[in-house]
């Protein structure tokens, strides 16, 4: 089963989904805090080069099978054109309505 975006329950969660499915990069800058970061797999990446090469460049998209913690920890298949489609998982920390760190990695 899939969650649309617009039924996340967790609203910054919800519109950081919207703008990746959307390939809108400013719309997702403008939901982190300054200084934010991420992890994948475990390791610490450079967030804006990880999101271009990942996500902006290569048209990457959510579709989320599942949530949990108010909607900010969420299992989904992502895909890209780079790695094409893999379970993932998200979780994201909210500060003041803003992402100040997310961490994914396969689920």
């Amino acid at each position: 089963m899939t969650i649309a975006p617009a039924k996340l329950s967790d609203p910054t969660v919800r519109a950081v989904v919207t703008a990746i499915n959307a390939g809108d990069r400013d719309a997702f800058l403008a939901l982190l805090t300054p200084g934010a970061t991420m992890s994948d797999d475990g390791s610490d990446r450079d967030l804006e080069q990880w999101i271009d090469r990942e996500i902006f460049s290569s048209h990457g998209h959510m579709e989320v099978q599942s949530e949990a913690s108010g909607g900010r920890a969420l299992v989904a298949n992502f895909r890209n054109e780079t790695w094409g489609e893999m379970r993932t998982a998200w979780r994201f920390t909210v500060d003041g309505g803003k992402v100040s760190r997310f961490e994914t990695g396969q689920a």
